[in-house]
């Protein structure tokens, strides 16, 4: 997530954004990792909004993060828009939760 809003303020300086969010829309699945590992700016927010406005009951979106959902509210900067990104993302979806070691960690420690 943290690239994808340094690639929309890019394209928002370049004037590639409108183009930007039309591929966006068209991609049959937008994976968004590392959601949640800072709060959203209010240009964020409302970028993140349009993104899932445009994708809503298109295409799909699947979101990781190590952040439990219920706190996710507080990480969007207005709560009109955390309410409507919320809305957007849990109300088709659906909620994998897993447990247990990091795959990365149990990865590492089997190369040692």
């Amino acid at each position: 997530m943290p690239k994808l809003f340094a690639e929309l303020a890019l394209a928002r300086a370049d004037g590639s954004f409108g183009r930007r969010l039309i591929a966006l829309a068209k991609c049959d699945l937008l994976v968004l990792d590392d959601w949640g590992l800072s709060p959203l700016t209010i240009e964020q927010s409302r970028d993140f909004l349009e993104i899932l406005e445009d994708r809503y009951g298109r295409r799909s979106t699947m979101i990781a993060s190590q952040v439990p959902l219920e706190s996710w509210h507080p990480l969007i900067a207005d709560p009109t828009l955390a309410d409507a990104i919320l809305d957007r993302l849990v109300h088709n979806g659906h909620r994998i939760s897993l447990s247990g070691e990091s795959m990365r960690k149990v990865r590492n420690s089997l190369t040692r």
